[in-house]
């Protein structure tokens, strides 16, 4: 595929070629995406993401995770604040 199609296009072929695989784990995967394609395609093409979000949860919860019956909903506050 030449290297200046943009996601969605190169989507729709790589659909059509795990469609035509004999590899059932990729032809279920495909049928999944298709379910949803038009978030699909929109993760592909748009120019915002939500990493930045994602990656203040997984700070979140990684915080939580150190505390965890160690700890009151004081302690986390604080930690939370501070980090």
């Amino acid at each position: 595929m030449p290297e200046d199609l943009d996601g969605d296009e190169k989507l729709d072929g790589w659909l059509e070629a795990v469609e035509a695989s004999e590899v059932p784990v990729m032809r279920s995967f495909a049928a999944s995406l298709k379910k949803d394609l038009p978030a699909v395609r929109a993760g592909l093409t748009e120019p915002w993401s939500n990493g930045p979000v994602e990656g203040l949860v997984h700070k979140l919860k990684l915080l939580k995770r150190q505390g965890y019956r160690r700890a009151g909903f004081v302690l986390l506050r604080a930690r939370v604040l501070v980090a």
